[in-house]
C-alpha cells in the first residue's frame, strides 16, 4: 500500500502549482495588456483622423468582425482549450493543425458573405464591409495561433505574436492616414494582423490543415454548435444594439459609444478574449483541484470588476483638455458615457468568472442559457433605453442588463458546480 504523503511533502507541491498558475496568468495579462493597447490606439487613431461620422462607420465594421471572431472560436478555438489545455504535445499539435485550418475555413466562407454585402450595399459601408471580407484570414488566423499557445501554456508566444501586430499596425495605420478613409484603416488593420498570423506557424512549427476542417467539426460538434449560437448572441447582440442605435438615435451615436468603449479599452479587450487564459486555468483547476474552482472562478470575476471600477474612477478625473487630446471631438459626448459603460464593464468582468467555470465543466447547455438570456437583456436594455433617452439611456440600459446577465452565469454555475459534487463526472476527453 502507497503511504500518504506528508503535509510537508504535498506543500511545496502546491506552492510550485500556485507559481505556474501565476506566471500562466501574468503572461495571459501581458498578451491582454499588448492586445488592449493595439486596440486602442488604433481606435483612438481612426477617431481623430475620421470624425464622429466615419468613426461610426468603422466602428461598425469592427463589430461586425466580432461577429465572426465569435463564431470562428465558438467552432474551433473554444472547443480546443476545453478539450487540450494541457494534453501531450503531440496531441496539442494535430489538435492546433485541424483547428487553425477550420478557423481559415471559417475566415473563408464569413469573408465572402461581407465581400459579397459590402458589395451590394456600395457607399462608405459598402466598402468598409468588402474590405473587411478579404482580411477576415490574418484576422481570425491570427486568433487562433493566441488560442493554441494559450492551450498549450505557453502564454508567452500569444504574447510576442501580439507584439508582431502591434508593430506591423504602426507602419500600416502611417499608411492608411494618408488615404484619409475608412476602407484604408480597414485594410491596413487586417494586413497586419496577417503579417502576425504568418509568424505563428513560424512560432508553433504548425501549419493548418485545411483537409482536417469537417473531421475537427464532426469530432466537436457536441461543444462546437453550442458554443457557436453562445458567441455569436454575445456578438450578435452587440451589433443588434450597434445598428439598432443608429436607426434610433444616428450613426453618430455609435461612434460615441465606441469611443466610450475605447476608454474601457483595456479591460473590453480582456474580456473579449478572456478565455485564452481563464478557460485553460478553469480547467486545470478542475483536473487537479476540483474543489477550488468556484474560489477560483469568483476570484477571477471579482478581481475583473475592482479593476474596471478603479479604472472608471480614474477616467472620471481626466481634465476635458486631455480628454480631447486623446478623442478629439468626440470626447465630450463619449465621457457622458463613463459611469455606465464602467458599470457594465464591471458586471460584465464579474459575469466571466462563471462563464470560465462553465466551460471548464463543459456545461455547454448551460452556458448557452446564461449567454441567451444575457444577450437578450443587453438587446432590450440598449435598444430600450435609445429610445427612452436617446446615447445615455442606451448605456444606462447596458449597465442594467450586464449586471443581470451575470446574475445568471453565477445561479448556472453553482447549479453545474452542485451537480458535479452530487454526480461526479470521468475527466474531460482529450480525443
Amino acid at each position: 500500500m502507497t503511504p500518504m504523503p506528508t503535509e510537508e511533502e504535498t506543500r511545496p507541491k502546491a506552492a510550485t502549482a500556485r507559481r505556474a498558475i501565476a506566471g500562466r496568468l501574468s503572461w495571459g495579462l501581458a498578451d491582454q495588456a499588448a492586445s488592449s493597447m493595439s486596440n486602442f490606439v488604433v481606435g483612438i487613431y481612426v477617431a481623430r483622423s475620421l470624425g464622429v461620422t466615419a468613426f461610426g462607420v468603422f466602428s461598425l465594421a469592427w463589430v461586425t468582425y466580432g461577429v465572426v471572431l465569435n463564431v470562428s472560436r465558438g467552432l474551433t478555438t473554444d472547443p480546443l482549450m476545453v478539450r487540450f489545455s494541457g494534453v501531450s504535445d503531440a496531441a496539442w499539435r494535430g489538435a492546433v493543425a485541424r483547428s487553425s485550418g477550420a478557423a481559415l475555413g471559417v475566415a473563408a466562407a464569413l469573408g465572402a458573405a461581407c465581400l459579397v454585402i459590402g458589395l451590394g450595399l456600395g457607399g462608405r459601408m459598402g466598402t468598409a464591409f468588402a474590405c473587411l471580407g478579404v482580411v477576415l484570414p490574418g484576422l481570425l488566423l491570427q486568433d487562433a495561433w493566441r488560442f493554441a499557445f494559450f492551450a498549450a501554456g505557453t502564454g508567452r508566444k500569444a504574447f510576442v505574436n501580439d507584439l508582431v501586430w502591434g508593430v506591423a499596425l504602426v507602419p500600416a495605420m502611417v499608411v492608411a492616414a494618408r488615404a484619409g478613409n475608412v476602407a484604408a484603416f480597414v485594410l491596413a488593420w487586417g494586413a497586419s494582423a496577417a503579417v502576425a498570423a504568418v509568424y505563428g506557424c513560424f512560432q508553433s512549427g504548425i501549419r493548418p490543415r485545411m483537409t482536417g476542417v469537417r473531421e475537427w467539426l464532426r469530432a466537436h460538434r457536441d461543444l462546437g454548435y453550442r458554443y457557436l449560437v453562445e458567441n455569436t448572441a454575445v456578438s450578435g447582440a452587440s451589433q443588434l444594439r450597434a445598428y439598432g442605435l443608429g436607426a434610433i438615435v444616428g450613426v453618430g451615436a455609435v461612434g460615441v459609444v465606441r469611443g466610450a468603449e475605447l476608454l474601457l479599452g483595456p479591460f473590453l479587450a480582456v474580456l473579449m478574449g478572456l478565455s485564452l487564459v481563464t478557460v485553460a486555468e478553469a480547467a486545470r483547476v478542475l483536473r487537479q483541484a476540483p474543489h477550488r474552482l468556484g474560489t477560483f472562478c469568483l476570484l477571477l470575476g471579482g478581481a475583473q470588476a475592482a479593476a474596471a471600477l478603479l479604472w472608471g474612477a480614474a477616467l472620471l478625473l481626466v481634465p476635458d483638455r486631455v480628454g480631447e487630446l486623446v478623442l478629439g471631438g468626440v470626447w465630450h459626448s463619449a465621457s457622458e458615457l463613463i459611469v455606465p459603460a464602467t458599470l457594465g464593464v464591471a458586471g460584465a468582468g464579474l459575469g466571466t468568472g462563471a462563464a470560465a467555470g462553465l466551460r471548464a465543466l463543459g456545461a455547454a447547455r448551460r452556458s448557452l442559457r446564461s449567454q441567451l438570456f444575457a444577450s437578450a437583456c443587453y438587446v432590450i436594455g440598449g435598444l430600450g433605453g435609445a429610445a427612452v433617452a436617446g446615447t445615455v439611456g442606451s448605456a444606462w440600459g447596458v449597465a442594467a442588463a450586464t449586471v443581470c446577465g451575470s446574475a445568471v452565469w453565477w445561479l448556472h454555475l453553482r447549479s453545474a458546480l452542485r451537480e458535479r459534487h452530487q454526480n461526479p463526472l470521468p475527466e474531460v476527453r482529450t480525443p
